[in-house]
């Protein structure tokens, strides 16, 4: 197998960027990249700690993540599992990154920055929905922002209702968990009991 070891064999396969990649990273935000923030109802975010990556998605009401200014955004962090993965990793290192989509556009938005949690109370009462304040805030500082190029979205076709697949066809939660548990979870009690929780711990 071939590989490539440095970044000169990449520059020879790949060439330079063009001018378009590159003058569109910027340190902070413009009214035209915070429309697309405002309009997303649904990010990925990428952590790193000791024990390796982190990929997390997120996910709330179209703009949840909230612009407090051009060099800084806020995220609010609700009920999940507990594992806390990116938390904890951006405890011991603030460096993260955000990839927002929205739905029917082939436009996404990547932040780079460094990141902290807050729980002021204020400060999470203010994300509340239905009540329920956030659990903590992440606080991003934006060190680079800039689009995504629409080829990835477009090939994949991720929009296109005809290629859907039919959750029927994956394994569920469920089976998996049994799987995984040894049998120690029942699969199909924790399917059927599912959508009861999720309403529970929605927000």
């Amino acid at each position: 197998m071939s590989m490539i070891t440095s970044v000169e064999q990449l520059e020879t396969l790949y060439g330079l960027p063009g001018e378009a990649s590159v003058v569109k990273e910027l340190d902070q935000l413009i009214p035209e990249y915070a429309a697309i923030i405002e309009a997303s109802p649904f990010a990925v975010l990428a952590t790193c700690g000791p024990e390796g990556l982190d990929c997390s998605p997120r996910g709330d009401l179209a703009g949840f993540v909230r612009i407090h200014d051009p060099k800084t955004v806020m995220m609010p962090d609700r009920r999940g599992n507990n594992r806390a993965d990116s938390l904890r990793n951006i405890l011991r290192d603030p460096r993260v990154a955000l990839l927002f989509l929205v739905p029917g556009s082939g436009t996404t938005l990547r932040v780079n920055g460094r990141a902290h949690i807050t729980i002021d109370t204020a400060l999470c009462a203010s994300f509340a929905v239905e009540g329920k304040p956030a659990r903590s805030v992440t606080v991003i500082e934006v060190d680079a922002v800039y689009f995504q190029c629409a080829r990835a979205i477009h090939r994949s076709e991720l929009w296109n209702p005809a290629r859907h697949v039919d959750p029927r066809s994956l394994p569920t939660p469920g089976q998996i968990l049994e799987i995984t548990s040894r049998k120690n979870i029942d699969g199909e009690v924790y399917d059927k009991e599912w959508p009861e929780r999720a309403k529970k711990s929605m927000w």
